[in-house]
């Protein structure tokens, strides 16, 4: 096999000896040929180099593979202390970013003892006078009736009045006006009120009337009255009656009746008599506003007003 001058340069370069074989060792050199190669003996260290060819440059050239190099393993990444986490901010810097700076935060102040209901108990509302009274369920926050409320319902009529009437819980118009009994059915309680000669307006208190409910505040839409609420509610009828001391207490309505007596009787079976309540003769009978969707019932409305007349002539 004869390699030409490009060929021989090329292998020359990469580092490679040229091995001829003995069938060509009579073959005459041209001046294009190369010299001949070194021995035979040779020839296995040559094979061994070329043993692993690489995409030869010409056909009739095998270049030997080129040694990897070592890789260097990787060095390990260097372990990063955690950072504390950050302390938590008071919420009045939290609130003080958020909100403009025109509204200063400021601590909410401890409200006055007689403005929140819850915060008194029984004993401290039964030591109220008449003032501190009507301030503690103006400011009432005992139940959830206040989130709803207008006004609050204290009362109206003679504060020593020989009569009392006890109604169940307002209604709308007396939720915006802060007085009991207004609207129809507070026009058909005073003309029987004004059949007796009696009235909610100024007079004597023999003739007076003073108007409360078992609740003070209106149940949203009207609904029936909670247990949980009559119960908040209770101290503040009870200190009304301590201070009128009234002869006689007319209960009119279901709640009304159960929460000053106790009893879940229906009012057709507890009228008719006498009952009392911490002593104070109470006589039971029906809601005006019961009585203008059943007109029959009147008549045993009289009956109930005729038996709490006798009940306060007969007193001493």
């Amino acid at each position: 096999m004869s390699w030409t001058d490009r060929q021989r340069a090329m292998l020359e370069a990469m580092g490679l000896k040229v091995w001829v074989s003995p069938t060509a060792a009579d073959t005459p050199m041209t001046a294009s040929t190369p010299e001949r190669a070194a021995p035979t003996t040779a020839a296995p260290a040559v094979s061994a180099r070329v043993a692993a060819p690489t995409p030869a440059i010409d056909s009739d050239v095998a270049v030997a593979a080129e040694p990897r190099r070592p890789v260097a393993p990787p060095t390990p990444a260097r372990a990063v202390p955690a950072e504390p986490a950050p302390a938590p901010r008071p919420m009045a810097d939290v609130l003080a970013k958020a909100l403009p700076s025109a509204m200063p935060i400021q601590a909410p102040t401890a409200a006055p003892a007689h403005a929140v209901g819850a915060g008194l108990s029984r004993d401290a509302i039964a030591a109220l006078d008449w003032t501190g009274l009507r301030d503690t369920v103006a400011g009432c926050r005992a139940c959830g009736l206040c989130e709803s409320r207008q006004h609050t319902v204290f009362g109206v009529g003679n504060e020593r009045a020989h009569w009392m009437i006890v109604g169940e819980a307002p209604g709308e118009q007396e939720d915006a006006q802060g007085e009991p009994f207004v609207g129809a059915a507070g026009k058909l309680l005073d003309n029987m009120l004004r059949s007796l000669g009696l009235s909610r307006e100024d007079g004597p208190p023999e003739r007076q009337v003073y108007i409360a409910n078992t609740l003070k505040c209106r149940p949203p839409r009207n609904r029936n009255p909670e247990p949980g609420e009559l119960a908040q509610c209770e101290p503040y009828l009870q200190r009304q009656i301590e201070l009128i001391q009234p002869r006689v207490i007319l209960a009119m309505g279901r709640f009304a009746v159960q929460q000053l007596l106790q009893s879940q009787e229906a009012i057709g079976r507890l009228r008719g008599r006498v009952h009392r309540y911490q002593g104070v003769p109470l006589i039971v009978t029906y809601h005006p506003a019961y009585l203008l969707r059943n007109l029959p019932e009147k008549a045993k409305s009289w009956e109930d007003l005729c038996l709490a007349w006798q009940t306060v002539e007969a007193a001493p």
